[in-house]
């Protein structure tokens, strides 16, 4: 009794209430994919419009950190806003001091270190947001998923937000390492068609991929995404 009304408090069985509430709310957002493919990285996302008068185009769903890095996010898509820009402007410092591109973990870290200063912090609330950030730097392609609590995992396929379970039994079952981006954003629309269902479309449908020849994040057009929807949803 009590216990969550403070972030700073410990439970009896030692739990931090206003984090696992913030991973709750992770969990309600719009569903994000990523996917490590042998030749990039993919993203997939629903961007879960809440008015059908909203413009579609200003919903933004996968954010550029830089060129060879992007993230998404599922949760309080204004708290993943705030920390994308720090990790913006984080990676075109490093640019300017060391004359070259930031690589990932240090992105990754940066993001956590913050999200972690918010759990122990009187006076503060932990970020109610999931990010997934991905790209390619010297060692590769990479991805990884930081939560509410500041702790980050490098995963070859992970997901975020509403269906979460659902669609990653279905990557567990279908993601191969060898996958490349093609069949990677293939397999990434079609979990989100699946648990989304006939509530699925087109305008709901973001997603963009960083190749790791050309180290630069491209998003789909409208009229590609439409196409990869139309095969998707004829298997």
């Amino acid at each position: 009794m009590g216990y969550d009304r403070a972030i700073t408090m410990f439970s009896p069985d030692g739990r931090l209430l206003q984090v696992e509430y913030a991973k709750k709310t992770v969990r309600q957002g719009s569903t994000a994919i990523g996917l490590v493919c042998k030749d990039g990285v993919v993203f997939v996302t629903d961007k879960r419009l809440v008015d059908p008068l909203v413009v579609v185009e200003s919903v933004e769903k996968i954010f550029k950190i830089d060129d060879h890095i992007g993230a998404t996010a599922a949760g309080i898509l204004s708290d993943a806003r705030v920390l994308i820009e720090r990790a913006q402007l984080r990676s075109q410092q490093h640019q300017v001091t060391f004359d070259g591109p930031i690589d990932i973990l240090s992105i990754v870290k940066d993001i956590c270190d913050l999200k972690q200063i918010c759990t122990q912090s009187g006076g503060l609330r932990p970020f109610g947001v999931s990010i997934l950030v991905a790209g390619i730097d010297e060692a590769g392609p990479a991805l990884y998923e930081t939560d509410p609590t500041g702790i980050y995992f490098r995963y070859y396929a992970a997901v975020i937000g509403e269906g979460e379970t659902e669609i990653e039994e279905l990557l567990q079952k279908e993601y191969k390492r060898d996958i490349n981006v093609d069949d990677g954003l293939k397999l990434a629309v079609k979990a989100l068609n699946k648990v989304l269902d006939e509530n699925f479309n087109v305008d709901r449908l973001d997603c963009a991929y960083i190749r790791a020849d050309t180290k630069i994040l491209t998003h789909l057009s409208r009229d590609k995404c439409e196409k990869l929807l139309r095969e998707v949803k004829k298997k």
